[in-house]
């Protein structure tokens, strides 16, 4: 029977792409299906054959808060105190107009008004994340942005130690939801209610773990109804892609390039970046791409113009160019590195903030990656971690095999079942 999904949504290129995939596997399944997210999004929506509801709040165009926002220490309370939080009134009656006639509701970490919506009006509800961090499970606890290091170093010493980290954290972070508090107040709803930064965001019925099994796997801790489907893949140059035969002569022109991109987020914040992968490639003396965004200040890093064997665009999908890269250099968003698993390369992942630490730790962990942070990426460290990868040739083949295992991993059709067991009431008879 068709039903009415409506999933809700909020942050960069990399918080969609996967959901507009699960929405055209929905569709093409003979479902309706809305996306609720900011505006900035909605010709993105629309383009993919997706009806479109807007959910405040707007995507930040300050580019000092964005630069906020990336910073690896407090980025992540900036977001949630300053963007998210403050707006979930707002985001609560966006969402129950644009569910008046759902079947079902799909939530995402940052969609907070989500879970309210739900509880208040007897909607049916699955949750969705992109990576292993938002478990914040003691078993396999993650390394934080704000402490790298002392989380990576602490990780060896076990499940208790996890358990007084994930405390700590939780206790810390137990401010930043009192609009949430307010709101549930105002709605009649128990207080405080769970935490939405911890068990809060998780369905009580279905979670979709959407990225690969590679990444991580089912702890002791993590709720029974969760379900690793495997990345999910937008295929957006088929959607929106423009020709761009500058790229295509590049390509063509000789070796593989160095890819060295920010994703859609941290591109906004790329301080000296660009100048100094510009640099790296000219000491490895390297083929190189770059994809700058749109800041005037990031373009203006790079001469005009260019050195020969090198080129630098606003914006490509990444899937049309990861699989032809030597190697890739990123930031370690969910999207970008699970485009770069699948591409087979090679990587060295510069985390910023947020999830990107721990997404760069788990692709060291795979041996498909090196790290540098964000804060420590200058010309010398570049050159020595990208000379180290490009030398490895178990890095090679590692990354080519765990490219080939992501690339079978089916988590549209994976998710879209499992969200059709849901609807039928028979989640029992979906096997793990």
């Amino acid at each position: 029977m068709a039903s009415h999904i409506v999933i809700a949504t909020f942050g960069s290129l990399g918080d969609l792409h996967p959901y507009l995939a699960l929405g055209a596997g929905l569709q093409m399944r003979g479902h309706t299906v809305t996306i609720a997210i900011s505006s900035a999004h909605r010709a993105r929506v629309e383009a993919a054959g997706l009806m479109w509801r807007r959910m405040r709040p707007e995507m930040p165009d300050d580019p000092v808060l964005e630069a906020e926002i990336m910073d690896p220490r407090t980025g992540s309370e900036v977001l949630f105190r300053r963007v998210v939080a403050p707006a979930v009134a707002d985001s609560y009656t966006d969402l129950r107009e644009a569910t008046r006639a759902a079947d079902l509701l799909v939530s995402t970490p940052l969609s907070i008004a989500a879970p309210l919506l739900a509880e208040t009006a007897g909607l049916p509800w699955a949750s969705a994340l992109l990576q292993p961090m938002g478990f914040f499970s003691a078993h396999d606890f993650p390394v934080l942005s704000g402490a790298p290091r002392l989380t990576a170093a602490l990780r060896p010493f076990g499940h208790r130690v996890g358990a007084q980290m994930r405390r700590v954290v939780q206790e810390a972070a137990e401010p930043w939801s009192e609009p949430l508090r307010v709101l549930r107040r105002n709605l009649g709803l128990p207080l405080p209610g769970p935490d939405p930064l911890f068990e809060g965001q998780h369905s009580p019925t279905l979670i979709l773990a959407m990225f690969s099994q590679l990444l991580a796997y089912p702890q002791p801790d993590w709720p029974p109804h969760v379900h690793i489907t495997g990345p999910l893949f937008w295929d957006e140059t088929a959607v929106m892609g423009q020709p761009r035969p500058d790229l295509d002569r590049f390509l063509a022109a000789g070796p593989p390039p160095i890819v060295f991109t920010l994703g859609s987020a941290a591109v906004n914040a790329a301080g000296r970046f660009y100048a100094n992968s510009l640099a790296a490639a000219m000491a490895l003396r390297r083929r190189a791409l770059f994809l700058v965004g749109t800041a005037p200040s990031n373009l203006a890093q790079l001469p005009d113009p260019l050195p020969e064997g090198m080129l630098a665009l606003p914006y490509v999908p990444h899937a049309r160019v990861f699989a032809a890269a030597e190697a890739i250099v990123h930031q370690g968003g969910s999207g970008t590195l699970a485009e770069a698993l699948r591409a087979g390369r090679p990587m060295l992942v510069v985390p910023f903030g947020h999830d990107q630490p721990d997404n760069a730790a788990r692709a060291k962990r795979l041996g498909v990656a090196r790290v540098v942070p964000a804060a420590g990426y200058t010309v010398a460290a570049a050159v020595k971690a990208l000379r180290r990868l490009l030398m490895s040739k178990d890095a090679a083949e590692r990354a080519a095999a765990v490219g080939r295992e992501v690339r079978s991993e089916d988590g549209v059709g994976r998710a879209c079942s499992l969200i059709e067991a849901i609807l039928q009431g028979e989640r029992r008879s979906v096997p793990k």
